[in-house]
């Protein structure tokens, strides 16, 4: 008897079941595991990831709108930003010559008024409510508190002394009272954010 010769079918291969486009079984299983693992890995990490967003009340609080109307020269109010107070006030052509004819270089935190108010705007000052020091809320935004020596801001706490621009002059605060972002949206409303 003739030996019986082995006939290969195309695309059939014993024991790895080969399909007809090359294409083993083990590769889909793989492919199949891997994508599974992927889509298992999203499903997981998406509600980590989401809670770092900020919440709808952080978000309601990112920006306020602020009724400039009335504000009286040489006062201000005291509005709320991102639950910290908010300064407003309106300076008195004084007050401004008084923060023009400081020598910046004798500040700690050197800025002029201009850099810390919007173009066309000087008599507005618009600065957080909280002392660079340790955070104490300063008097000064009315003409009836304590203003210290410079007629800005005096922070009761530690002895800040602000002038009339919100720049430290005396006292352990290391830096002026921040100024926020914020834009006029009409001569009666400034948006803070």
């Amino acid at each position: 008897m003739a030996d019986e010769a082995t006939i290969e079918t195309p695309g059939a291969v014993t024991g790895d079941a080969v399909t007809g486009d090359g294409v083993r079984r083990r590769d889909f299983i793989n492919v199949a595991a891997v994508s599974a693992a992927g889509v298992g890995g999203l499903a997981v990490l998406y509600p980590l990831i989401s809670q770092m967003a900020p919440s709808a009340d952080v978000l309601a609080q990112s920006t306020t709108e602020v009724d400039i109307s009335p504000i009286q020269a040489g006062s201000g109010i005291v509005a709320v930003f991102r639950s910290q107070p908010l300064f407003v006030r309106k300076l008195t052509p004084k007050e401004i010559s008084e923060a023009n004819a400081v020598d910046i270089s004798t500040l700690r935190d050197p800025q002029t008024l201009e850099e810390r108010t919007l173009p066309g705007k000087t008599e507005w000052l618009i600065t957080m409510g909280v002392c660079t020091h340790l955070g104490c809320v300063p008097q000064g935004i009315t003409p009836e508190q304590n203003r210290g020596e410079y007629g800005g801001y005096f922070c009761p706490c530690h002895g800040s002394q602000y002038d009339t621009a919100a720049r430290i002059r005396k006292g352990p605060a290391p830096r002026n009272l921040d100024v926020p972002e914020y834009a006029f949206k009409s001569d009666t409303v400034v948006k803070v954010g």
